[in-house]
């Protein structure tokens, strides 16, 4: 399904993917427009977790299934006065789906999908899809890090 936006938001074609984890206990849809690309950063957690993922607007995600089957890791960086991501994941499974974070850079709060959780993307569309790297691991999320070719 693809949509357009509304009225005095910029035209972009959203399309609705389904989600899930691996043994489907969460699952959930997303309005995605992959030509705005995805993202990768290099801070502690997603350097660890290997995360590839994709921002979305609050209103563009809806969880279809889950809710009891998901938890939550919040981790608060050295200095910080608490954690400004929610790692959502499946319980049984362990797998990463989506998680939210507020933030007054990202227009309050927002969504972040993992790719590797969307069971109906076209391995084409994504491979094509532009990828924008953070160097979080400095507190620089608005430039790439000086390495990414493990990111």
């Amino acid at each position: 399904m693809h949509i357009m936006a509304r009225i005095g938001e910029p035209t972009v074609a959203l399309r609705t993917y389904s989600g899930s984890c691996h043994c489907g206990a969460v699952r959930f849809q997303a309005d995605i427009d992959l030509s705005e690309g995805t993202n990768k950063c290099n801070c502690s957690h997603c350097t660890k977790a290997r995360t590839w993922f994709t921002f979305v607007k609050p209103e563009r995600l809806r969880l279809i299934a889950g809710a009891d089957a998901h938890t939550d890791y919040r981790w608060t960086p050295p200095g910080r006065p608490g954690p400004l991501l929610h790692h959502q994941f499946c319980k049984t499974c362990g797998v990463r789906t989506f998680g939210w974070g507020e933030h007054e850079s990202m227009g309050g709060k927002f969504y972040f999908v993992a790719v590797a959780s969307l069971d109906d993307v076209d391995p084409d569309e994504l491979a094509a899809a532009p990828i924008k790297y953070a160097d979080g691991r400095h507190d620089r999320f608005d430039q790439p890090p000086k390495d990414t070719r493990l990111l």
